[in-house]
């Protein structure tokens, strides 16, 4: 009689450049831990990030809207993933919802390992009189201590997704969730229009990545405005958008989920940083702090996730010359 095999539940519902950064280990840990079972659960609209995946995870949607509402929904949840045939979880959020469900696999007897946020190192990060800063551990690697407490062990370095070959046109992603995290929109006009004729020029394109009907409607004027500039805003799904990602030279992009998806195809990424900052551990993975474009001033960082209003009430954080990031990029291709 075959034994049964060992499974394992990873429990990470939000935000996506989160999720994101979850990829490239479960796929390592799941290559390297081959007689295991992973499953990944998280919102349903973050299942193409896992599509790619050893035959040994899975993935499972939760609806925190709908059916897995409240505490009753989320007892449901358990029901319908049998959280009793796990033998462990490993809770990369460690958030009201999360804590409820491996509180409920500890009391069934199943091994819990939750991630350790820094509440107080991050709080401490974007105080502006603290006088004591310095890098946080990534956030990466606070997921990857989870896993090692559970007992599996990671390398150092693990792959992202299949390089894609020869790489062609660059790709820029000028939003993000907060607006302490987006460069203003006439001086990324300027970038855009600059970087569209430098590339036109060598036969390739800017590719203007967002998602939101605001979004879209901006980057379709700009590829109307400007030559080699081309939207794919709306056009592609997740999973594509990775895929076309995977072919670029590089891209620009804000501390965005998008930074995420573009580290997961493996491909280089100039991000521009205002309110945020990358000690707080959040920077792409594969990435480097050298290609992040920012000023030093002394009121940086003064949020964790950019959604804090800023006391100076101007953003000027964010005052960098578009003829700055021109430089940078064009020095990358």
């Amino acid at each position: 009689m075959e034994a049964r095999r060992k499974r394992l539940l990873v429990i990470r519902f939000s935000a996506l450049g989160d999720v994101a950064m979850l990829v490239p280990l479960v796929r390592h840990v799941a290559e390297r831990y081959p007689d295991w079972d992973f499953t990944m659960l998280s919102r349903q609209q973050y299942a193409p990030l896992f599509s790619n995946m050893p035959a040994n995870v899975h993935f499972y949607g939760a609806d925190l809207r709908g059916r897995h509402h409240r505490l009753w929904g989320l007892s449901s949840l358990l029901d319908e993933i049998d959280y009793r045939s796990y033998d462990a979880v490993a809770d990369m959020h460690d958030v009201l919802r999360s804590q409820y469900l491996r509180t409920r696999m500890f009391l069934a007897g199943k091994r819990c390992a939750h991630v350790f946020k820094a509440r107080v190192q991050r709080w401490l990060l974007v105080r502006h009189n603290y006088r004591h800063k310095q890098p946080l551990v990534p956030m990466i690697e606070r997921y990857r201590a989870v896993f090692t407490e559970l007992g599996f062990l990671t390398d150092t370095q693990f792959a992202t997704l299949v390089d894609g070959g020869v790489r062609t046109h660059i790709g820029i992603a000028p939003f993000a969730a907060h607006k302490g995290k987006i460069y203003p929109s006439d001086k990324m006009e300027q970038v855009v229009a600059a970087l569209g004729k430098t590339m036109a020029d060598r036969g390739e394109k800017v590719l203007l990545f967002g998602g939101g009907e605001k979004e879209q409607a901006v980057l379709i004027e700009w590829e109307r405005k400007y030559k080699g500039v081309k939207s794919l805003a709306g056009k592609y799904k997740m999973d594509e958008e990775i895929a076309v990602m995977r072919g670029l030279r590089l891209m620009l992009t804000m501390d965005s989920a998008n930074m995420h998806l573009a580290s997961l195809a493996g491909t280089r990424v100039l991000s521009v940083w205002g309110a945020t900052h990358p000690w707080a551990g959040f920077l792409g993975y594969g990435q480097k702090e050298s290609d992040c474009i920012q000023l030093n001033l002394p009121c940086r960082p003064c949020s964790i996730y950019g959604n804090r209003f800023c006391k100076y009430r101007d953003y000027h954080c964010l005052d960098i010359a578009p003829e700055t990031i021109i430089k940078r990029i064009e020095a990358a291709l």
